[in-house]
């Protein structure tokens, strides 16, 4: 929910103000009432008669269509005793208006995949939908009616209370979260941006009705809105909705707010210290940096990329590679007004303070060995990569645009991008002996000085008068419009062999940058092979990449960054033995060389010791962390109670200690072995998707694949349930705000068995479809007792290993409520069933997932490449969908009689179940009591 990215309400926009020299935009036609503005890149603003700011996003590439509003207010605009109110005023959206009265379910019945968050200085809503224009025209009407219409009723608040808490506290859970906030607490002692966007406890707790609904008065409206259309839609007709549903709506009388608080210069360091229960300790160190639209700004995101970049990162080499810690993660966050670069790194309790040592003198010494040109060059090509990916998804791409006009303008996207390009290696150094200074540090120690030492931040540039005349570059390439329904694509696929037994299945079809996703999955080893090497198996994957015969990590890294490519190689000895999964995206002209260079990583790894020492350090410290976290300690109990294999047996689920042991026990000379003896292409899927040429790729992925065999053979290894019976473990986790609550089962199911289709269409109605379901409208939306809640179902292909599982989040004093109410659920829609009429809607919510889903590349790479390894082609999607159009609530009442039973769940709570509860204090009120 944290984004920290702000935004100042500007006025009126230089690219509305008439100009003679201004070339005119070609573009649709437009209603009454539109004015067309700026044209950077193939976009084009446009604006209503009430301000509302209007940006269209075209790409036909994909079918889909994402609808995102944005409104300009977040915790920055907060008040005393209103801290949390726009996060809360979020949550409160989804509660409904007169057109829309359940929101939740109006999203689902359209197959949205939707959200909503709070940042700094925005808050934005959005949903992603199959393209049609019933779509379009719903995602505009909802997002106009809930702009200022929403209910925001007194009701509805006091169960979202508890709702935000249980947020709020699963966000104390994590000792580097906390640790983050307080350091960013105590580095801004007058500006909002040090208060966290979920606020203050009380507040969430306390706040009047009347308060939040003027607030929402306040700052929703037109003329602080921005509106964001992206997909494949027609533009003409977008303009005509947004016309007609935001054309009417008035500002209200009053002018908009404006902040106006700035942060003075920091005058010395600061100290931070935190004491929680957990078992890994951290440090961290906050700075004070200008603001996004200053032209130093560039210079300092380059300079965190090469501070906390992994593998060469120089805090991360000072602190990983020498043993003080066993990560390093660093930000310099985007705002409108000045802000913060932030590094943490995670280490053992007994090395913290040495590790403190290490990150502030390796940040604020750097004058003793200045940053380099290669340095500068590596961290560009990786920040420019990212930037690059945006633009390829359109979805994404809106969002990200909504985040830099929340800084001031949409074109600082653009105008940024420029700036990383001409920074230069005297660039970074000389902004880091500017602002990596003692005086504008926050960590943990207060050392007094004998005179002032300041790091003058610089104020915020204004942004309309950076972009105006800005005329950006080339638009991005623009994709084929494909709608990827099982009939579509199987009539698109070639299919094949490569390599000693690979399989594959590719798609090819232009995308909106000239994008294209790979899944190559290896598969190796047996069930009597690989006894005994979980451990080395789960640093295979990841050890790949790390170094071949002839490159170091940074070297792969940097030539992968070079090619515009993302590379990844996992695998996980606990969960999915025996398959190597790789997954590659980069664009048309760099999938040759990037395949070449794969190749070298698959075939030449050296298996550097000194990463496997990294590795097992972090591997170790994660689940020395586990330990004391209520989430994974369940997750790890009832996959226990569900998977009854012997201790010897590679599918044995081993305790967090167990798991440890097997850690410590693993050499390099393990996962070399295993390499050696059982990596070959023998057995396995490929599948790629987008804009490449078939037999060209296929003939370089045949050649780096060939004659490539392992000296093991390769057997499936099967996969088997048995009927688990019910039970209840509580698992106490001192010092934890918030609890899991966790129940699941057991049945023996493929996904070709008759009761698949009505089983998952009833879990999407029980508790998976997002904030409308049963579960989620009984616990979370009429009781207020979980902030996340719902059902999943997992059925393989291959092995009748079915499971069904039920999750919660909620404080630890409210469990027995949840179970209860979980429970109640459970089996009403047990004895009852469901209507016709719920069926018939949750049916379309479901098929409209499915093919919004679809129309992701990398999710159809993955479903293709799943299809390779379960033998059969995209017409058992077709056959799917046409089993779920004819399902009736006798065929789900019978599926969920035959699988599932309430008497048969293993339920798992863990939380701090010792602590008191919550007193209350003399003369304290409830938020619903008023006062006599």
């Amino acid at each position: 929910m944290r984004t920290l990215l702000a935004f100042i309400l500007v006025g009126t926009l230089g690219a509305f103000a008439p100009a003679a020299d201004a070339p005119k935009a070609r573009g649709p036609a437009l209603p009454e009432g539109v004015t067309r503005g700026i044209t950077v890149e193939g976009l084009t603003e446009y604006k209503l008669n009430n301000g509302l700011r209007i940006l269209l996003l075209p790409d036909a590439s994909q079918p889909k269509v994402t609808v995102n509003c944005t409104i300009f207010v977040g915790s920055r605009h907060e008040g005393y005793g209103e801290t949390g109110m726009a996060h809360l005023l979020e949550h409160m959206v989804f509660k409904g208006c007169p057109k829309f009265p359940d929101v939740p379910k109006a999203l689902r019945d359209h197959g949205a995949n939707f959200n909503g968050t709070t940042s700094l200085d925005r808050t934005n809503y959005y949903e992603t939908m199959p393209a049609n224009d019933e779509n379009l025209e719903f995602g505009i009407e909802l997002e106009a009616d809930r702009l200022v219409n929403s209910f925001i009723a007194r009701e509805e608040l006091l169960k979202e209370f508890t709702v935000v808490r249980n947020e709020f506290e699963a966000g104390e859970n994590s000792p580097e979260n906390i640790l983050s906030q307080r350091m960013i607490a105590t580095a801004f002692e007058w500006h909002n941006y040090g208060k966290s966007t979920i606020g203050n406890r009380t507040d969430i707790e306390r706040v009047p009705i009347d308060s939040l609904k003027a607030f929402y008065k306040k700052y929703y409206r037109p003329d602080n809105a921005m509106l964001f259309i992206a997909g494949s839609f027609d533009q003409a007709k977008a303009l005509t909705l947004i016309a007609k549903y935001f054309g009417g709506i008035k500002n209200p009388a009053d002018p908009l707010p404006v902040t106006y608080t700035e942060e003075p210069p920091q005058d010395g360091e600061r100290l931070v210290t935190l004491r929680r229960v957990g078992k890994v300790g951290a440090t961290g160190v906050v700075y004070h940096i200008p603001a996004a639209t200053h032209p130093d700004y560039a210079a300092v995101e380059i300079l965190t990329n090469v501070l906390a970049d992994e593998p060469g990162g120089r805090a991360y080499q000072s602190l990983v590679e020498a043993k003080l810690a066993s990560s390093v993660s660093g930000s310099s966050y985007a705002l409108h007004d000045p802000g913060i670069l932030e590094i943490v790194a995670q280490t053992e309790p007994a090395k913290t303070e040495d590790a403190r040592v290490a990150l502030v003198d390796t940040l604020e010494n750097l004058t003793k060995k200045p940053v380099t040109a290669e340095e500068v060059e590596r961290a560009r090509r990786q920040l420019l990569k990212a930037r690059e990916r945006l633009l390829a998804n359109s979805q994404r791409f809106a969002i990200n645009l909504s985040e830099w006009a929340a800084c001031g303008d949409w074109r600082l996207f653009f105008l940024h991008r420029d700036r990383i390009e001409k920074v230069t290696p005297t660039d970074v150094n000389r902004v880091a002996s500017e602002y990596l200074v003692r005086s504008n540090r926050t960590v943990g120690v207060y050392i007094p000085t004998a005179k002032p030492e300041r790091a003058a931040v610089p104020a915020a540039p204004s942004a309309s008068t950076l972009v105006e005349g800005y005329k950006g570059r080339t638009a991005v390439v623009a994709g084929e419009a494909f709608d990827p329904t099982p009939e579509n694509v199987e009539q698109r696929v070639k299919r094949g062999v490569v390599g000693e037994g690979i399989q594959f299945a590719v798609l090819a079809k232009k995308t909106r940058g000239e994008t294209v996703n790979l899944r190559l999955n290896l598969r190796v080893g047996n069930e009597d092979s690989l006894k005994g090497r979980n451990a080395p198996f789960d640093f295979l994957g990841p050890l790949m990449l790390r170094g071949t015969k002839d490159k170091t990590r940074q070297q792969i890294q940097d030539d992968f960054d070079k090619l515009n490519a993302t590379v990844s190689i996992s695998t996980d000895g606990d969960r999915n033995i025996g398959v190597i999964e790789v997954g590659v995206q980069t664009k048309r002209a760099n999938l040759s060389a990037v395949l070449a260079l794969l190749g070298e990583v698959l075939r030449q790894p050296s298996f550097p010791q000194a990463e496997f020492d990294i590795l097992k350090r972090e591997s170790i410290d994660q689940l020395e962390k586990q330990k004391t976290e209520p989430q994974l300690l369940a997750v790890n109990a009832l996959q226990r109670k569900m998977s009854q294999y012997p201790k010897d047996d590679v599918r044995y689920v081993p305790t967090l200690d167990e798991a440890t042991v097997r850690l410590k026990a693993a050499t390099r000379e393990d996962v070399i072995s295993l390499y050696d003896q059982q990596v070959g292409s023998g057995a396995g899927e490929l599948s790629i998707v987008g804009d490449f040429e078939p037999d060209e790729a296929l003939k370089v992925v045949d050649g780096i694949l060939k004659g490539w065999t392992a000296k093991t053979p390769y057997k499936r290894i099967e996969k088997a349930v048995k009927p688990v019976n019910g039970s209840v473990e509580k698992i106490n986790t001192p010092d934890k705000a918030n609890a899991i609550y966790l129940a699941g089962t057991t049945f023996d199911l493929t996904d070709t068995d008759p009761e698949y289709a009505p089983l998952v269409v009833g879990n999407y109605m029980l508790g998976a479809a997002p904030l409308a379901s049963r579960l989620s409208n009984r616990v979370r939306g009429k009781e207020g007792l979980s902030y996340g809640v719902g059902s999943q179902v997992g059925v393989p292909s291959l092995d009748k290993a079915g499971r069904f599982l039920i999750f919660a989040i909620t404080n630890p004093k409210n469990i027995d409520k949840v179970d209860e109410a979980v429970g109640e659920e459970i089996e009403k829609f047990l004895k009852e069933g469901v209507s016709a009429s719920e069926l018939e809607e949750t049916k379309k919510a479901y098929l409209a997932t499915q093919r919004q889903q679809r129309a992701n590349d990398t999710t159809l790479a993955s479903q293709l490449a799943a299809s390779l390894y379960a033998k059969r082609t995209f017409q058992y999607y077709a056959s799917l969908e046409k089993q779920i159009e004819l399902l009736q609530p006798g065929d789900v009442k019978g599926a969920f009689d035959k699988l599932i039973s309430r008497k048969r769940l293993v339920i798992v709570e863990a939380g701090d179940f010792q602590k008191k509860p919550d007193e209350k204090k003399p003369n304290e009120k409830k938020p619903d009591e008023k006062k006599k």
